[in-house]
């Protein structure tokens, strides 16, 4: 503390100006200073390759010869870091996220949310989707000693098998997955769910299952149109493409994923299988509700407006 004050009596902090204005010799600033912060906060908000270099993300040291090279500010690489820092910034992985921008949007939602906010006797709704689940491990962020990384056996030969669910959504978000497995994500996967379905809520209880599906090619095949046609009580109701938020399923294979295929140590495809399937049956229920985008004012508004008509439509 003794030294910085030194400096800053001395005018060694920042950069020294004469009375004419002009900056003379930079010096090597030892505190986070306001110019330094509004740099600091440019360089985050811009790619390397707007300052001339040839790479992808911002390394601490890159960071540093570029203040150099244009602030005259000669600080270590640990000195940019610490600063970083004390920004609120951290070093951490980027997330992919989808387009999301599906012109029928909001008319896919309403016609989702219609059902599941005017529900009636006899009605259940759904979410199906499946997965393909992987012998290689993907490896994820986890706790380990400082100086250590731990590894993952890759399995020399490489496997996969799929993972179908339909979640309960409604008329109560009971959480409720039925899943099955399959050795292939193809349309037989998804015709068993609707078999599945159909067993478990037979069209005398319940007359009408909307089933939520996206846009994957395997429920867009003519086995499962011939499968539909032969239950229908099976309305399928499309999500916006390029917007899994919308899904619930999602978050349900996500905490599957999270808890025991991401960083797994199984060299056998049965027993990743069986992990799967034991976590199907002792850590749920999953009691996901509709996704936030379904809450939008543009989506309520929709949905009211044609839950109006609905009702004029009925009362002719």
């Amino acid at each position: 503390m003794s030294r910085i004050v030194h400096a800053y009596r001395a005018g060694g902090l920042g950069r020294r100006i004469d009375p004419d204005g002009p900056r003379l010799v930079a010096v090597q600033p030892t505190v986070l200073l306001p110019w330094l912060t509004r740099a600091l906060g440019a360089l985050r908000k811009a790619a390397p390759h707007t300052y001339g270099w040839c790479r992808t993300r911002w390394r601490w040291a890159t960071r540093a010869a570029t203040l150099k090279a244009k602030h005259g500010s000669a600080v270590s690489a640990d000195t940019v870091r610490r600063w970083l820092h004390a920004m609120g910034g951290g070093w951490q992985r980027a997330t992919l996220v989808a387009q999301d921008d599906d012109p029928h949007r909001i008319d896919r939602l309403v016609r989702r949310r219609l059902p599941h906010a005017h529900w009636h006797a006899h009605a259940v709704m759904g979410c199906a989707e499946a997965r393909a689940r992987h012998l290689l491990p993907q490896g994820g962020a986890a706790w380990m000693p400082q100086g250590t990384q731990a590894e993952g056996m890759t399995p020399g030969k490489h496997a996969q098998h799929a993972l179908a669910g339909t979640l309960h959504l409604a008329p109560v978000a009971s959480g409720k997955v039925l899943d099955g497995l399959g050795p292939r994500k193809n349309p037989g996967v998804f015709r068993d769910r609707l078999t599945v379905l159909n067993t478990t809520y037979p069209a005398p209880r319940v007359t009408r299952l909307s089933v939520v599906v996206d846009h994957s090619c395997i429920d867009k095949a003519q086995a499962v149109e011939q499968g539909l046609a032969s239950h229908p009580h099976f309305p399928l109701l499309r999500l916006p493409t390029d917007c899994p938020r919308a899904n619930p399923m999602e978050r349900a294979f996500g905490d599957v994923h999270a808890k025991w295929t991401r960083n797994h140590t199984r060299q056998r495809l049965r027993d990743v299988v069986q992990d799967v399937e034991r976590h199907g049956h002792d850590n749920g229920p999953w009691r996901y509700s509709l996704a936030q985008v379904d809450d939008a004012p543009e989506s309520t508004a929709a949905v009211e407006h044609l839950a109006v008509e609905t009702q004029a439509k009925i009362a002719a």
